[in-house]
Order: C-alpha cells, then structure tokens, then sequence
C-alpha cells in the first residue's frame, strides 16, 4: 500500500515537473513584431506576408507576428516609434533614419524596379505637360519609389501637381480608374501585378532609373543569435520544398512572378537610394 501511494506521489511529482519545463520552455520562445509596408491593401498584405512568417518562425526557432497599420505610414511609424523588430521596407535610408541603426538582412532576388508615373490606357493624358495642376495620386508620403521619387522627378522639371494619397498601392490604382485623378505614381513592380489581379491595362508617362527591390531589415535591439536564425530561415527557403511551396502560394495571391528566394541585402544594393537623398529636396527627406 505504502508502495503504492509513495509510486502515486512520484508520478505526481515528475508530471508537474515536465509540466514546469514545458511552461519554461514556451516561456523562452522569443516573440518579435514584424512590420512590412503596405505595398497592397491590409487584408492582401497579410495573406502575402503571414505564411512567409509562420514558415520563417517554424524554421528559425524565433516567433514572428505581423503588426500592419492602416496605410504604409502608419506601418512606418510603427518602426520609427520602436514598437517593432523586424521590417521589410525600403523607408529607413535617409541620413536620420540611417542614424537608428537598423540592419540589413535579405531581399528578394525580384529584378530591380522602378517608379512610374502612369495614367489609363485609354486616358487623354499623353505627357507629363499634361498634368500641371492636375491632382495626382500616390499610395502615401513615405513611398520612396512610388512617391519620393515620382514626385522629385516633378518638382526637378517643374510640373506642378495636386498631390493625393491613397494610402497603398491598390487606393491609389482605385482613384486612377475611377476618374477621381489623372495619374499615379507607382512602384512598377505592383503595377504590373495590379494589371493582372485586375485585367487593368495603363500607359506609362515616365519611368525612373532602377532601384533594388525592398529588404528585410532588423532592428539593434535584437539579439545576434535570433538575427541569424531568422536570417538563415528566409536565405534556406528557396532550397527547401516547403519553403518554395509558400514563395509559389503567396506570389500567386498578388500575382507577382515568384522570386526564386532570398538573397543577402547588402549597403552598396542600395546606394542609389542614399544618392537620392543626398540630393533630394527637403519636403522629400
């Protein structure tokens, strides 16, 4: 009997035990906020960027969650305020963001894009000429491609414009083919995916020179040993079926051609971005 109630309480006692290490071990999984711009709609930017993450986070060891906000800038403040870790995003290169300290880690292998200033295919607006005092639109102030950009090039040939946000990429497209506005400034890589999610055709009134694609980017505050987890995580998905299968999955929801994987971000794939901002005017710093 004795045997009896003395086996009872071990078994008790290795249960709790297990129990505790099984707490502790979740306690330790480290939980970090990601943050990628809105380059489409909030609903379309999760369904492109959680299955990234939940592979990233089942391969790395490091739990990522997605915080979005409403628009691109509200996305962004959220990096500038320090409230994220991880960003994907191609806002961080001017002199004072520079100064933050933020880490480049990978990028997708897409070519480089460029921004455009375009207008309906069937629109009367054949040159930029035609825009002056014309409202434009762009998906928000902190686009770099799609607005700093499009707009320096304005401001440099002295085209006056009313500018417009849409607040991502998709609001500004819907202004554009709703007769609301003229022109739009874009990225033209979700140009073209937009054009294919929407059977939408546009003539191109202006594009600039190349620029590489975004980068995932990583705050200082997070622990080297969890930056290569991560990092190593997004470099081996396009090695490993599984991680090729969601590249195929999300690029799909977008209808983007889908890039082959990850590749290392390094400071001189985006020196044409610290150019632009060394002579950039100052309402676009």
């Amino acid at each position: 009997m004795a045997r009896k109630v003395w086996g009872g309480i071990f078994a008790f006692c290795l249960a709790l035990i297990i129990g505790i290490g099984s707490v502790q071990a979740a306690d330790n999984v480290r939980t970090y906020k990601f943050s990628p711009v809105n380059q489409f709609g909030v609903e379309l930017t999760a369904s492109y960027w959680n299955p990234i993450i939940q592979y990233v986070s089942a391969k790395s060891g490091v739990n990522l969650v997605l915080k979005i906000g409403r628009t691109s800038a509200d996305t962004t403040s959220y990096v500038l305020a320090k409230e994220v870790d991880f960003a994907f995003t191609n806002h961080l290169f001017n002199e004072n963001r520079r100064r933050m300290g933020w880490q480049l880690l990978v990028r997708r292998n897409y070519p480089a894009v460029q921004g455009q200033i375009l207008t309906t295919a069937d629109s009367a607006v054949t040159d930029l000429r035609q825009l002056v005092d014309e409202e434009v639109v762009f998906p928000g102030r902190e686009a770099f491609i799609a607005y700093k950009v499009t707009y320096a090039h304005l401001l440099a040939n002295q085209i006056p414009v009313k500018v417009v946000f849409g607040g991502n990429h998709d609001g500004a497209f819907a202004q554009l083919f709703s007769g609301k506005v003229k022109a739009v400034g874009v990225n033209s890589q979700l140009a073209e995916g937009y054009a294919r999610r929407e059977n939408k055709q546009f003539r191109t009134l202006w594009s600039s020179e190349p620029f590489n694609d975004l980068a995932l980017m990583v705050s200082p505050a997070v622990p080297e040993a969890d930056v290569k987890a991560v990092t190593d995580a997004f470099l081996g998905m396009g090695g490993d079926p599984e991680g090729v299968a969601v590249i195929k999955r999300v690029s799909e929801a977008v209808k983007l051609p889908p890039f082959e994987h990850f590749i290392p971000a390094r400071e001189e794939d985006y020196g044409s971005y610290v150019e632009f901002y060394r002579t950039a005017p100052e309402s676009l710093q």
